[in-house]
């Protein structure tokens, strides 16, 4: 329904135009897709004793089935000259977490299993191949969208267009905050990329070490810190309340 709706709304556009779609799959409750949509075989319908993993899986390959239908039914000059930025909107739910990440380091969790989500773009002005290592947030798509769009302003509030990565290889942040509040938890989180520091309202500290350690697996402060871990992490924390305040 999702993607006939999008189709049907391109096909009445007249002028550039701007699309936010978003799927509400995978998610739960989990269900069985049309066959035709993935590879996953016959799957009965789920109930809470069967493996939910399949069924995500099916959510997903069907998901990307969809968008294919979609951009086939773009116009190949149109397509050509549209950006395509898609993204994910949080980590896996915890009933489907997988090795080497676990049902607590995932959705709704400040782990990088709950906030270190995909991103792809391609399309018109889109050079670059491969991946990029910068620190950006699910905040800085608004800048990112209107300087696509003709902005002559990169940056507003704690938003910063990416859109210089389309081309070039360059440095856009020195930190990434995230931060959790769900009525009971108040937790907060930054990285330099390599140190990661996870605190929150009621004094609770952690600190990874990412590129020796990305699943988080070894708590920097179980032990004794190096003078280069002491230094960062308080540079971490000068920067932590800099943005909380």
């Amino acid at each position: 329904m999702f993607t006939d709706l999008s189709i049907d709304w391109i096909n009445q556009q007249s002028k550039p135009w701007f699309m936010w779609l978003a799927y509400n799959a995978p998610h739960t409750p989990f269900h069985v897709p049309p066959s035709n949509m993935h590879s996953q075989g016959n799957l009965p319908a789920h109930t809470n004793r069967l493996d939910p993993i399949p069924y995500y899986m099916a959510a997903i390959e069907a998901m990307d089935f969809q968008i294919g239908r979609l951009l086939e039914n773009i116009s190949e000059d149109e397509r050509n000259n549209t950006i395509i930025i898609f993204i994910g909107d949080n980590g896996t739910p915890n009933q489907v977490a997988q090795r080497p990440y676990s049902s607590s380091t995932v959705k709704n969790t400040l782990y990088q299993g709950g906030i270190n989500v995909p991103m792809f773009i391609s399309g018109n002005s889109i050079s670059r191949s491969g991946t990029d290592n910068n620190l950006i947030t699910s905040t800085d798509l608004f800048a990112t969208i209107a300087e696509i769009a003709g902005s002559l302003t990169n940056e507003i509030h704690d938003s910063k267009s990416f859109k210089s990565l389309f081309t070039e290889s360059t440095s856009l942040r020195e930190y990434q905050y995230s931060e959790l509040f769900n009525g009971v938890d108040d937790e907060w989180t930054i990285s330099n990329g390599t140190y990661k520091l996870i605190g929150n309202s009621v004094g609770m500290e952690e600190m990874y070490n990412l590129v020796n350690d990305p699943y988080e697996n070894s708590n920097l402060l179980n032990g004794t810190l190096s003078i280069i871990e002491q230094n960062k992490k308080s540079e971490l924390e000068n920067e932590l309340t800099d943005i909380r305040n």
